[in-house]
């Protein structure tokens, strides 16, 4: 029997979700409603009348204080009820958590525990004169996604008769569908065979179809498949496993390609043997050979997560994620998905790694977007909204600080938003006698899955991402996160790796456990898999679906037979649900079975070594660019009105509102928080956390993204990106000498084809970002250990085609010996010197005054890295002797935006002489709005103490850098040229236009 509990708030409280809905009406959808009032309803079935009764009396799912509940309908006075509720098979992560409360609240034995459901639904009275046509617009437009929730919209009168919806029981047995179906391949067209591709969403290409259909038609092949019970033909499962493991999303198949690279306006040509070995890795073995004893280096490009020394005897590992195509869909579920999936990679790095601290970065269109929606597009506001509360609650709940992130806006994000989250881990050296970065399963080690359950959420979540977003993407694609059972599995791994009670283990990521089994069997050379013995969440998956479905919070663990009681025995303690699922082998083959029917045989160097290399073409150009001249700045009229226009753009504004959702101070371990200041509410160059709170080193984690750049020229674009990221953790006291990076690429489709008729040159630019990020880590000194790329950033849909500009996110992990030395970027008293260091240009190409004039310059800034070597190491010198006060970069907007932060943050005013600012050769003709906005790179702000300047300028003696100011108590900046104020402004008019644009 189902019987609903409507939880709500007391009548005589004020309901802040229904204010917020009432509000969200408006802003989203344009429609006015006097009122809303939420409540929650929790659908049960397995308990008796009384044990409900008991529940609502003991007050277990709501607190009496400010809630009432009942089984009867609590809504009254409304003109519409609205109730949005998850479709059967979605995870339900509140009604699992009311699930686990009603169990412990009414003392309920195992089997009638395993006999309870709860179903969770919101349900919306809102009070107003709508249409039934704008009711049903707020529950489908607003309220609900249509991909993974249902909705029931009623008139008072229609709700009085049939209140809400009843939840559909999804009850659990266990058993699957077994059927195994056969891919007659043999037999196929070239035609066939790419429908077969398309309907099935595998993602593979001709040559690669061929390539299976070749090696099935091979008689050994045929001999070894017979013998396993097997026919000639691939099943589904080896179909759908190869498609997951050849997928660009884990094989990166353009990033190994064979690229003919033609450079047009130099005539040279190259052939490229995989960007990836060419740049990432080559760049990174360069700087590890010049380290030599000196490298800090552990684990890189082979595990999860990057490894790196942090300590003598600790070391950290970094991991940054993509999750675009989910969040695009279902923005809550995909962020949320990516922030705890992410988590799980240095979980699953080394033996294990403990969680130290979250960073992510967003790429939206404009929330302010008034245009029409392509088809199956969710509003860049609503999906800026999802995102941050999935990757809010995911970071929260889980106990994990976020110390760093930003937003950054274009419309050409509008057809896939890029969600990056990045997560960092510690280990100890060593654990259980060995060193912590190393790992391997071995011959007998029993497979082990631990944690959520399995679902059909996330089936087709590797493939899906390997390509464009359509109106046809699939929903199971997306996947609902459950950071509390994962916090579970997290305690538990942690227990159980310190006790060394498994060898080797990895995360259920892309491809489940088709991915995480198949992967780690390439140690031992193989293994065998009962996917009759995985736990479900219902009835009715087939074999293939229970091997390749992404659901959540599952890890696969490498456990040796003498140590699998012990471990099984604490996660039955811990209430983590583990199950053996089969062995670990050395026979060559991933050997899966349902029960005792075969679903697959394949051959380990096939599933991992068949696929064929991409052959690519490249032809670069240099857009053509109608450059403004100079000259153009000098009608800039009112300077200080075009400042408060610069600090109200969306890539500059504050995002605070955005920064004080996430918990920063968890673990408490933060020294340089994400806004600083007397206020505490000024922009900070990086986070800066000691893991270890009885040592003073600190963890420096920073970013560099610059997309804007990629319309002139990739190259620059990515060396701005790693100055940035460096120049970041620089500015807030880390050392450039122990640093590494990670690189994650977003593109739009490089491969030249029919629907992509630039892909040459879409693919030369991606050649000039690699080749840029092996130039400017080598001269740097930056090793990346880690990274990601996802290369089909497109949206085809409505007749139209939206590809997002070339991205790539530079993440740095930098070291301060000594916490207290951390830098932060406020003005902290009067008299203190102005140092601006580093030279500045007329680089105003893609800037953000040029966007804001609407100007077009073909000066695309440039990064000189040897000066910026030298720069970067002279701050940390003057840093470590307690030299510098504060200090800040130059970063969008330029030294007039810089200026005005570090005011903003201070509460301080200052007066600056632009005649002093260190420029290129002697350009007097360089006006004003040039020297206050030009974006060159590799500057740097800094505020020092009178008495401490001439140490300050004799470390930085024969270097770029000029005394251009001081700071005052007058409230006000002050900036002039030539003898004449440009400008002068109160610092609290500079913050509100700062803060205004998104103060929602």
């Amino acid at each position: 029997m189902l019987q609903r509990i409507e939880v709500a708030m007391r009548p005589d409280r004020v309901d802040p979700m229904g204010h917020k809905t009432v509000r969200r009406i408006k802003e989203f959808l344009g429609l006015t409603v006097e009122d809303a009032r939420v409540a929650t309803v929790f659908t049960v079935e397995g308990l008796e009348p009384a044990e409900i009764d008991e529940l609502i009396a003991g007050s277990a799912l709501h607190d009496p204080v400010l809630h009432v509940a009942s089984l009867e309908p609590v809504a009254s006075d409304f003109d519409w009820c609205l109730e949005v509720g998850f479709k059967p098979g979605v995870t339900d992560n509140e009604g699992r958590t009311a699930k686990e409360t009603i169990a412990l609240a009414l003392d309920l034995t195992q089997d009638r525990k395993k006999s309870l459901s709860v179903y969770t639904s919101k349900q919306y009275a809102v009070r107003g004169t709508l249409t039934r046509e704008q009711a049903e617009s707020i529950a489908s437009g607003l309220l609900a996604n249509e991909l993974i929730q249902r909705t029931a919209v009623k008139s008072a009168g229609e709700w009085a008769k049939e209140p809400g919806f009843q939840a559909q029981a999804a009850r659990v047995s266990g058993k699957a569908d077994d059927t195994v179906v056969t891919a007659a391949i043999s037999s196929m067209s070239d035609d066939e065979l790419m429908a077969f591709s398309k309907e099935h969403v595998l993602a593979l290409s001709l040559k690669e179809m061929r390539a299976i259909r070749d090696h099935y038609a091979k008689s050994e092949v045929q001999k070894d498949r017979t013998a396993a019970g097997l026919g000639s033909e691939p099943t589904d499962a080896e179909m759908e496993c190869l498609a997951q493991t050849w997928s660009e999303h884990c094989k990166h198949k353009i990033f190994t390609a064979a690229i003919d690279y033609e450079d047009v306006e130099s005539g040279q040509r190259e052939q490229v043997n995989s960007l990836f070995k060419s740049y990432i890795m080559d760049s990174t073995r360069v700087i590890r050979e010049r380290l030599g004893d000196k490298d800090f280096c552990l684990s890189v490009f082979k595990d999860n997560a990057g490894v790196f020394r942090f300590t003598e005897d600790h070391s950290l590992c970094i991991k940054v994620e993509t999750h675009n195509s989910p969040s695009a869909l279902d923005p809550y579920g995909g962020a949320l998905t990516g922030i705890v999936g992410v988590n799980r990679d240095p979980m699953g790095t080394g033996i294990g790694a403990n969680l130290v601290c979250n960073t992510d970065v967003f790429c939206f269109a404009s929330p302010f977007h008034d245009g029409e929606l392509p088809p199956r597009l969710l509003h860049p506001r609503r999906v800026l909204e999802g995102v941050r509360e999935g990757v809010e609650h995911g970071g929260n709940k889980s106990g994990i600080p976020t110390i760093n992130g930003s937003l950054v806006f274009d419309e050409r994000y509008l057809g896939k938003p890029l969600v990056y989250c990045g997560t960092v881990g510690m280990m100890p050296m060593t654990i259980a006698g060995k060193p912590s970065h190393e790992k391997a399963a071995k011959p007998g080690d029993a497979v082990v899955m631990v944690g959520g359950r399995i679902g059909k959420d996330g089936i087709h979540g590797a493939t899906f991402s390997s390509e464009e977003l359509t109106e046809e993407s699939p929903a199971t694609a997306v996947q609902i996160g459950d950071p509390i059972t994962q916090r579970k599995m997290y305690d538990l791994l942690m227990r159980a790796r310190d006790a060394g009670m498994y060898s080797a283990i990895t995360d259920n990521g892309a491809g489940g456990l088709s991915s995480s089994v198949g992967e780690m069997a390439e140690d031992p050379g193989g293994a065998t898999l009962d996917l009759a013995k995985a736990p479900l969440k219902y009835d009715g998956l087939q074999p293939w679906e229970i091997l390749l479905s992404e659901a959540q919070e599952r890890m696969t663990l490498a456990v040796p037979q003498d140590k699998l009681d012990a471990f099984m025995a604490l996660a039955e303690e811990m209430d983590v649900e583990a199950t053996v699922l089969g062995e670990f082998t050395d026979s060559g083959y991933f050997h899966i079975t349902y029960g005792g029917k075969p679903v697959a045989y394949l051959s380990m160097e096939f599933l991992h070594e068949g696929v064929p290399q991409m052959e690519l073409s490249a032809r670069w150009q240099k857009p053509a660019v109608q450059d403004a001249g100079l000259e153009s700045l000098k009608t800039v009229g009112d300077q200080a009105l075009m400042l408060r226009r610069m600090l109200g753009r969306l890539d500059i504004c504050s995002k605070e509102y955005i920064v004080r959702q996430y918990d920063h101070e968890v673990k408490g371990g933060s020294v340089v928080k994400p806004m600083t200041g007397v206020e505490a509410d000024g922009p900070s160059d990086a986070g800066v956390m000691r893991p270890l709170l009885d040592r003073q080193e600190a963890l420096v984690l920073a970013h560099g993204i610059c997309p804007r750049y990629s319309d002139l020229d990739t190259y620059w674009m990515m060396a701005g990106a790693i100055d940035e990221a460096v120049r970041n953790a620089v500015a807030t006291g880390a050392t450039i000498d122990h640093m590494v990076g990670v690189d994650n690429f977003c593109w739009c489709d490089p491969v030249q084809s029919e629907k992509t008729p630039d892909g040459e040159y879409k693919l030369a630019q991606l050649v000039r970002a690699n080749r840029a990020l092996a130039h400017f880590c080598m001269a740097y000194g930056v090793p990346c250990v880690s990274g990601k790329d996802s290369m089909k950033n497109d949206y085809m849909g409505g007749g139209r085609k939206i590809s997002i500009p070339p991205t790539v996110l530079f993440t740095v992990a930098g070291v301060i010996p000594d916490s207290s030395k951390a830098l932060t970027s406020d003005f902290k008293r009067p008299g203190d010197a102005i140092y601006l260091l580093g030279t500045t240009r007329p680089e105003l190409g893609m800037s953000e005054l040029a966007e804001e004039l609407g100007l077009s310059f073909d000066s695309v800034p440039q990064v000189a890295a040897v000066e910026a070597r030298e720069r970067y190491r002279s701050v940390f010198q003057a840093a470590q002797a307690g030299l510098i006060s504060g200090c800040h970069d130059l970063s969008d907007g330029g030294l007039g935006v810089a200026l005005a932060e570090m005011a903003i943050a201070g509460r301080l005013g200052a007066t600056i002489d632009l005649d002093m600012v260190p420029r290129a050769g002697i350009d007097a003709g360089m006006p004003a709005a040039a020297l206050l906005y030009s974006e060159s790179h590799s500057r740097l702000l800094v505020t020092v103490r009178p008495d401490d300047a001439p140490a300050f300028e004799k470390i930085f003696a024969g270097q770029a850098m000029a005394r251009i100011g001081e700071v005052t108590g007058e409230g006000a900046l002050v900036i002039s040229q030539a003898g004449a104020k440009v400008l002068e402004q109160p610092v609290a008019e500079l913050t509100r236009a700062w803060k205004e644009t998104l103060n929602w």
